[in-house]
């Protein structure tokens, strides 16, 4: 191959690949699936020169991977494919393929020269534009919690955490930052370890969580908010495989059991300026001015953009009372109970964690909307109250949500048109419209409990 087509990092990444067989080529979907094809190695430079052709569609369809007609990409444009082109630098070793093989980040074209103004990438780029305006850059780091999880369901077909690698037996009591279940999965970790240090993927920190069989993988913070969201894409695709190679399911579905604790995105950020300066930077007793405008700015954005931090069904089921998960708008330093959540820090490193967003969701998307938000209170500059002090849900009211209102709310917004665009608006809500129609026309095993022989 010549590597001159290639860009300097991917030609790099190609030449330590020489036993490489072939590559998969992904295109993140608008619920953050990867979708794609598989490629030989000697296509690739025809890939590099020419790009690959796949259907407009693909972005939006729905999770059950059926074209939704109503955003319009479908039957109406006759089911055009559209260009996609390799994002740059984005080239990597898959090390857990029985074939040696790499995979490749795409981005679609619009077919007039630009990106596809619907990619959650592009969506994400867009949004980092009006930080350029003010010579602001946000620094980005995301964290997903996930369950692993027994392959096969239980004999009522629901979804029982795996047996322990050490005990052979389910762990059932919660052991919140046990070492000892991290040494116990220790073979598990120490893979995804590998696979993140082959893949350039900066994992540094794992801890098991709120429930048993829930863990997090933490991402150190990236100057890049794509690349951010790169690699937690790129994260959980090695968290599944790897399982999968084990034997087992992981997976990130926002509350896979009623009694336990759902597993959150909580998107971290702060903002340099044009001379690398913090602008977040204070102390609890003096909360910076930039730091409050932008909380106030994600209290505003946050029903607005509820059905990007919630997007399926299940996602709604994770917000109940004392499972760390916010039941409101409330801010703190500290404090692990409110949605905008300041972290104990150093002044100089001050950042706000968002903590409304499942991690089912699509992290291009949940960056956007936090971004968003952010980049309207800076301009707006308004207050978002006092920090909350102790417990936030005895503080306040508790909001609740329910899947038809955020859609509601989301398809009405100005926000979402002003910063996603009105036709992102239209597409996105319309694939989460077809989702929630589809899942209200089955007929639920507690319905026929409850109503079969009772009425």
């Amino acid at each position: 191959m010549n590597q001159l087509a290639l860009p300097t990092e991917d030609a790099a990444t190609l030449a330590q690949l020489q036993d490489c067989e072939q590559v998969d080529l992904l295109l993140p979907d608008m619920n953050g699936l990867l979708r794609g094809k598989r490629i030989t190695r000697d296509t690739l430079e025809k890939v590099y020169r020419d790009g690959v052709c796949l259907p407009m569609s693909l972005i939006a369809t729905d999770i059950t991977g059926n074209t939704v007609e109503e955003t319009g990409l479908g039957y109406d444009i006759g089911d055009e494919d559209r260009l996609c082109r390799p994002v740059p630098g984005s080239l990597r070793p898959v090390p857990w393929h029985e074939r040696p093989s790499a995979q490749l980040l795409l981005q679609m074209e619009d077919g007039q020269g630009g990106l596809f103004h619907a990619n959650p990438r592009e969506v994400l780029r867009r949004v980092l534009d009006g930080f350029r305006e003010l010579d602001l850059t946000p620094v980005v780091a995301v964290e997903l919690e996930f369950y692993l999880l027994d392959a096969a369901l239980d004999a009522q077909g629901r979804p029982q955490v795996a047996r322990n690698p050490a005990t052979g037996e389910r762990n059932h009591s919660t052991q919140v930052y046990y070492i000892q279940d991290l040494d116990d999965y220790r073979g598990f970790t120490d893979e995804v370890s590998a696979a993140c240090q082959a893949q350039g993927i900066p994992a540094d920190t794992a801890v098991a969580e709120y429930a048993p069989g829930q863990f997090e993988i933490n991402l150190r913070h990236r100057a890049d908010a794509l690349r951010a969201c790169d690699d937690a894409l790129m994260l959980k695709r090695a968290i599944k495989a790897i399982a999968a190679k084990r034997g087992l399911m992981a997976s990130f579905m926002a509350k896979p059991f009623a009694d336990q604790a759902g597993s959150g995105a909580h998107i971290h950020v702060s903002l340099l300026d044009k001379d690398g300066r913090n602008i977040f930077a204070c102390t609890p007793d003096a909360p910076s001015d930039p730091l409050r405008h932008a909380i106030a700015g994600l209290q505003r954005a946050s029903a607005d953009c509820m059905l990007v931090f919630a997007p399926h069904a299940n996602s709604y089921r994770r917000f109940v009372l004392n499972a760390f998960v916010p039941l409101n708008d409330a801010w703190g330093f500290n404090n692990r109970t409110v949605a905008m959540r300041v972290p104990h820090s150093d002044p100089a490193n001050v950042r706000i964690e968002h903590r409304i967003a499942g991690a089912d969701a699509n992290p291009y998307l949940v960056t956007a909307a936090v971004l968003a938000g952010m980049l309207q209170g800076l301009r707006d500059k308004g207050d978002p109250g006092p920090p909350t002090v102790g417990n936030a849900y005895e503080q306040g009211e508790h909001r609740e949500l329910f899947w038809r209102d955020t859609l509601r709310d989301f398809l009405a917004s100005d926000f979402v048109a002003r910063h996603f665009g009105e036709s992102f608006r239209h597409i996105y809500g319309q694939q989460k419209l077809k989702e929630l129609r589809s899942f209200h026309r089955e007929v639920t095993t507690l319905e026929v409990d409850w109503y079969l022989r009772q009425v």
